[in-house]
């Protein structure tokens, strides 16, 4: 066991930030994507297991805080010297003498950019700076705030692909909080989903997809006849433009598809659909039938 969050309760004044009962438990080697609205509790919940605001409850670990690791949302360096020189001398190490270092300055393709200055480096080579200094601290568990925010997709997409290809034959513990849902479908094996400073639903991808949407799940667009053609079947729910459908087993899939090649329609099929769980997680959480008949 790295970390046991249980009966913690984060108060800003008189509003609760944070409300978690039930323990969260992360395991050595488990990458937890963290996801909720604006205001879910996010923040609140890397501060509190960084010591950063005070809690009620219990959290449990054998780490201190100083031996996580953490990448904020926002970043700032000097531009008095040259990226090179920041690295330098924030890491204490030469790049010429750190082998680690120079592994990854490579895998990121940031070799160009040591010669310039901070303001000169793009969004994305910006956030490369900030992920290969928290890299080199080697923690035991790191924390990702929004790791590719302000970049444009096909930034995040490239950033994303070398961030999941870096990590995937190592143990590391991560937190990765993101609101891109395709962003932890590639980084994260666990989910937190939060709302309004409580926990809507904790634990393996495959497991929550399971029980909240099914075996698979078929998304077609919104129209009409898409609509009409898919009415035998149980509709999640999903965002208003997509039908999401769901199939508890092989037969129903079969007959599924064969009316989508029969009617030559377009369709994506998951079985790790972070998007459609989380909505039809929320609607289970608040009472609401997390399917609805056309």
């Amino acid at each position: 066991m790295l970390l046991t969050i249980q009966n913690i309760t984060v108060r800003y004044g008189a509003d609760i930030a944070l409300a978690i009962q039930d323990p969260i438990v992360i395991e050595e080697g488990d990458r937890v994507g963290v996801i909720g609205s604006n205001g879910a509790g996010k923040s609140t919940l890397i501060k509190s297991i960084l010591g950063l605001v005070p809690y009620q409850g219990t959290i449990q670990t054998r780490l201190k805080p100083e031996e996580m690791a953490v990448h904020m949302q926002f970043n700032e360096y000097t531009d008095a010297m040259p990226v090179r020189y920041i690295m330098e001398a924030i890491l204490g190490t030469k790049i010429s003498e750190n082998k680690k270092l120079q592994e990854l300055i490579a895998f990121f393709e940031f070799q160009d950019c040591l010669s310039k200055r901070f303001h000169a480096l793009s969004g994305g080579q910006k956030q490369k700076l900030t992920i290969i200094m928290v890299m080199m601290q080697k923690a035991e568990l790191t924390f990702y705030d929004e790791v590719t925010s302000g970049l444009d997709f096909e930034s995040r997409q490239k950033l994303t692909e070398k961030l999941a290809e870096w990590y995937r034959d190592k143990e590391d513990s991560l937190i990765i909080v993101s609101h891109y849902y395709e962003e932890l479908e590639q980084l994260a094996d666990k989910i937190l989903l939060l709302d309004q400073g409580r926990v809507v639903a904790y634990g393996k991808v495959r497991e929550l997809f399971r029980k909240y949407c099914g075996d698979a799940v078929y998304v077609l667009e919104n129209t009409p006849e898409n609509r009409r053609l898919a009415a035998d079947f149980r509709e999640l729910q999903s965002p208003d433009h997509l039908i999401a459908l769901s199939c508890q087993d092989r037969e129903e899939e079969r007959r599924m598809l064969s009316l989508f090649v029969e009617h030559n329609m377009n369709f994506k099929r998951s079985s790790s659909d972070i998007e459609i769980m989380s909505i039809n997680a929320k609607a289970c959480f608040y009472g609401e039938d997390g399917a609805r008949t056309a």
